[in-house]
């Protein structure tokens, strides 16, 4: 057993192959706190999914030691770790009730008949669903599904939860209360829980902190806002939101400022966040919303001519597609408030923003 400074779960020098030769997970070095909420977030084939496989051991490293609050775990059995699981498929047993289906891992455990009953209640209230233990799978929702999935996991008090895209088969509106409806849950109970998906949305509503994969590396580790706000890399910028990329060469750096050059059309200032030397090429990282359009004169250090292309009213806001600096992709967020200018196609408008939220990046 660890003591209290140790991280909760550690992977040290993690590596995963399938093949011999191609490494899906590469030198994993990740720490999780006790009570924390991580995600693992990334495309495809990124290595996120493999890492939860290695934790929940379904997955073996090929190198590397994994430890579950001070205990190493790379050889040991599943079911020993005391892991709850939930899945994208639910899993349930369709021939069982609900309140059988929460009981069934606590009989495995063979924790006594009353503490059962007892166990399986506290779990049903925990999910709101008390009225639905006489019930089968069949005869619920796919949110009613996914929330038995989620008490099957809690229901034995486990150290650790994995979820595994678990609400990635449900309609967009039952998706987003399902997650707040877990989010809640873990601060309720304070269990650590590590989640898998590849929906950047989903991962910044959810967690303390944010693990973003590509390559069977992890990109950047970090709280959603600092995730969103401060990407490290041009990966992670494009991932995580929408954002727009001005691609240039470096003209000067001065500490906190650079100057980036876009070939034939001007200048822009920026913070550099990971730039080569003078000449290099770089990648500018703009979020929609930092942008303003018309502004005063002299308010904005960086300020362009653009053309309107197309406008998409989305209730709060409008996306404002533009042309400015050669890049015809340009969006701008304008929010539907008081004050706000006409927009049409065609039109001519300046743009401006700051310095300091234009962030130049590795080229990309």
């Amino acid at each position: 057993m660890g003591t209290t400074n140790d991280p909760f779960v550690a992977f040290t020098d993690v590596q995963k192959t399938y093949d011999g030769e191609t490494l899906v997970v590469k030198n994993l070095n990740l720490t999780i706190e006790r009570g924390e909420f991580l995600t693992l977030l990334g495309p495809s084939g990124s290595g996120k999914t493999t890492t939860l496989m290695m934790l929940a051991g379904f997955e073996v490293p090929t190198h590397g030691r994994i430890t579950l609050d001070g205990v190493e775990i790379n050889n040991m059995a599943p079911h020993k770790r005391n892991i709850g699981m939930v899945f994208q498929n639910y899993a349930l047993f369709p021939h069982m009730t609900v309140d059988e289906n929460l009981a069934f891992p606590l009989m495995v455990r063979k924790v006594a008949k009353d503490e059962v009953a007892k166990k399986v209640a506290r779990a049903l209230d925990m999910v709101q669903m008390p009225q639905m233990a006489k019930r089968r799978p069949g005869q619920l929702s796919g949110g009613q599904q996914q929330r038995v999935a989620l008490a099957r996991a809690l229901v034995f008090d486990p150290k650790l939860v994995l979820m595994d895209e678990p609400l990635g088969a449900l309609d967009k509106q039952l998706r987003e209360h399902m997650q707040i409806e877990i989010k809640h849950i873990h601060e309720r109970l304070g269990v650590t829980v590590v989640y898998v998906t590849h929906d950047q949305s989903e991962a910044l509503t959810m967690s303390d902190r944010v693990a973003v994969f590509n390559d069977g590396i992890i990109q950047q580790l970090a709280k959603p806002s600092a995730l969103y706000e401060q990407p490290e890399n041009s990966f992670v910028a494009q991932f995580i939101g929408e954002n727009n990329r001005l691609n240039g060469k470096i003209a000067s750096v001065n500490g906190t400022a650079c100057g980036v050059e876009i070939p034939n059309f001007g200048m822009v200032s920026a913070i550099p966040i990971s730039v080569q030397s003078v000449g290099s090429p770089t990648t500018l990282s703009l979020r929609p919303e930092r942008v303003r359009i018309n502004p005063e004169s002299g308010a904005y250090a960086n300020q362009f001519d653009a053309e309107v292309q197309e406008l998409i009213y989305l209730g709060d806001h409008t996306r404002c597609r533009v042309s400015v600096l050669g890049n015809a992709n340009f969006i701008i967020k304008v929010a539907n408030a008081e004050g706000v200018p006409s927009l049409s196609p065609g039109q001519k408008v300046r743009v401006g923003w700051k310095p300091e939220d234009c962030r130049a990046l590795d080229a990309y």
